[in-house]
C-alpha cells in the first residue's frame, strides 16, 4: 500500500520579550516609520538571555505533540531545522528529542538557513512514507544573537521563535507533500553569511567579533533573487502537483519580508487574502517562519480536510523550494 504523510499536530513558540520598531529605530538613528515602510515589520520577539534554542524547541514540539495526541515512543525520527544550535557541537536536536520524552526516535540538526523547514519536512515525509512511523519537524532559531546591531540591513529583520509539525503516515494520498520542487544558487553564496566562526575562518583571538554576526551584503539583489527563486520553485511544484494556483486555499511563505512576499504573491496570481502574512508581528526568523505561520493559521482558522497549501522559501547560500501540501 502507497502510504502518505499527513501533518496531524502544530505548534509554536515565541520569547515573552516583544521588541517594537522604535526602539530599533532609536537605536540605529532612523525616523519613526522607517522599519515598517520598508520592512512590513512592526514589531518582533527576542529571548531573554538565559533562554536556549533547545528550550525554545522543545516548547514549540510540546504544542505540537499535545495537538496530533499520539504515543510519543512511537515518534521515530526528530529533525531540528536551525542556524543557531546550542553549539556547534554536538546537534541540538538529541537533546530535543530527550527533554520531548522521545527515546525512541532519531534526531539530527539540519543547517538549511531560511529553507531549512522545507528541506526537512521534505525528508520526514519520506521517512515517514518508508518507515510508516510519525516523525517531528521542529524549526527555531535566535537570530537576536546574530545580528550586528549596527548594521542596519539585518538588525531591523530578524527575530527568534520556533515552530512545529508531527507528520503521521495515511492512506489517503491526497495528505502531504503532492508535489516539490527546490533550488539552489552558490553564485549568491555571499549576500547573506556569518564571516568567521565555520572551519574557513575559525575563531581566533585576532578575530573582530562584528565578523561572527550575519551580515547582508546586498539587499536588492536578496530581494531580486529570493522573489525569483521562489516565484519558480512555486510554479514548477504547482505543475509537477497538477494543482491549479486558483486550487491552493493558503499560500505560506517564509516571512523575509513583507516586500517579497507581495511580490511572489502577485508573480504567482495569488491575491492577498490567500496569503498567511505574519512578519508583521513577528518579524524574520528564518527557518521558523513556516511552522510559526502555520500554527498560527490554524488557530486562527482551522485547517479543513482537503485544503490545499503551498508553501515556498529561499535564504543563506541561496537555496530555497517549494511544497504543494494536502491537509
Amino acid at each position: 500500500m502507497t502510504r502518505a504523510a499527513r501533518l496531524i499536530g502544530l505548534g509554536h513558540h515565541v520569547p515573552s520579550r516583544r521588541v517594537g520598531n522604535a526602539e530599533i529605530e532609536a537605536s540605529l538613528g532612523l525616523e519613526a516609520g522607517w522599519i515598517e515602510g520598508r520592512t512590513g515589520i512592526r514589531s518582533r520577539f527576542w529571548a531573554e538571555p538565559d533562554a536556549t534554542l533547545s528550550g525554545m524547541a522543545v516548547k514549540a514540539g510540546e504544542m505540537a505533540l499535545e495537538a496530533a495526541g499520539i504515543d510519543r515512543n512511537e515518534i521515530g525520527l526528530v529533525l531540528l531545522a536551525t542556524s543557531t544550535p546550542d553549539h556547534l557541537l554536538p546537534p541540538s536536536a538529541p537533546l530535543v528529542a530527550h527533554r520531548l520524552g522521545l527515546e525512541r526516535a532519531g534526531g539530527v540538526d539540519l543547517a538549511g538557513a531560511c529553507a531549512g523547514f522545507i528541506y526537512a519536512l521534505t525528508f520526514a515525509d519520506g521517512f515517514v512514507r518508508l518507515h510508516n512511523k510519525p516523525a517531528i519537524v521542529i524549526a527555531a532559531n535566535i537570530l537576536s544573537r546574530r545580528i550586528n546591531p549596527a548594521e542596519r540591513a539585518s538588525a531591523v529583520l530578524f527575530a527568534d521563535a520556533a515552530g512545529a509539525v508531527v507528520l503521521a503516515a495515511s492512506s489517503d494520498p491526497a495528505h502531504g507533500i503532492l508535489a516539490s520542487s527546490f533550488a539552489s544558487d552558490g553564485s549568491a553564496y555571499g549576500l547573506i553569511h556569518i564571516p568567521a566562526g565555520g572551519s574557513n575562518r575559525p575563531f581566533t583571538q585576532e578575530v573582530d567579533i562584528v565578523e561572527t554576526r550575519m551580515t547582508i551584503a546586498d539587499g536588492r539583489e536578496v530581494f531580486v533573487k529570493a522573489v525569483e527563486m521562489m516565484s519558480r520553485c512555486s510554479s514548477e511544484a504547482l505543475e509537477a502537483a497538477s494543482v491549479a494556483t486558483s486550487d491552493i486555499t493558503r499560500f505560506v511563505p517564509h516571512q523575509a519580508n513583507a516586500r517579497i512576499l507581495n511580490a511572489v504573491g502577485k508573480s504567482l496570481g495569488i491575491e492577498d487574502g490567500r496569503i498567511v502574512k505574519t512578519i508583521e508581528d513577528y518579524g524574520n526568523s528564518s527557518a521558523a517562519t513556516i511552522p510559526l505561520s502555520l500554527s498560527l493559521a490554524h488557530a486562527a482558522k482551522p485547517f479543513r480536510s482537503g485544503e490545499k497549501l503551498l508553501l515556498a522559501a529561499a535564504g543563506a547560500g541561496l537555496t530555497g523550494g517549494a511544497l504543494v501540501v494536502g491537509i
